[in-house]
């Protein structure tokens, strides 16, 4: 099991993800690389216009799983300087949805750090998303149901 007290920070919830304040959290002297990814709302999906979207989930069950993947990363990459935030409730074109900061002595484990916490959010958290289309529409998106659950659908961000 990962150890999670390698983590520096871990957040779900409706706050606008500050990304200067987010990357401020990681980096120190013997670390010449630091990475800020940052995942934004954008105006199309599957060759619809989109006007915004809802990410909802469950905050605590969110929570957990955020810190534990992140904590993953740290053990496997060798890097405990990692802070990840990810929003939910109401958002427009352009707010971020996501955002991962990771330092480390060199790229290559910055970048693998950043790439696995994301890949993995993907897969693993719970959190759900619905579209909202230019046309009045909306829908939920398919995701992947969280694990040990058995749910149809679920997690994607």
């Amino acid at each position: 099991m990962a150890d999670l007290s390698r983590v520096i920070h871990c957040h779900v919830g409706p706050e606008e993800i500050n990304s200067t304040k987010l990357l401020s959290r990681v980096g120190s002297d013997e670390d010449g690389a630091a990475i800020l990814f940052i995942g934004v709302v954008r105006n199309h999906a599957d060759g619809r216009s989109v006007s915004g979207m809802r990410y909802d989930s469950y905050i605590d069950m969110a929570q957990r799983e955020l810190t534990s993947i992140a904590a993953e990363a740290a053990e496997r990459l060798g890097t405990d300087r990692l802070a990840v935030e990810h929003r939910i409730g109401e958002l427009h074109v352009g707010e971020i949805s996501v955002a991962i900061a990771v330092s480390s002595p060199h790229r290559a484990e910055s970048f693998d750090a950043t790439r696995y916490i994301i890949e993995e959010i993907k897969k693993r958290l719970p959190v759900w998303k619905k579209e909202y289309y230019e046309d009045g529409t909306d829908s939920w998106v398919e995701g992947t149901p969280p694990p040990g659950t058995g749910a149809p659908t679920g997690a994607g961000s």
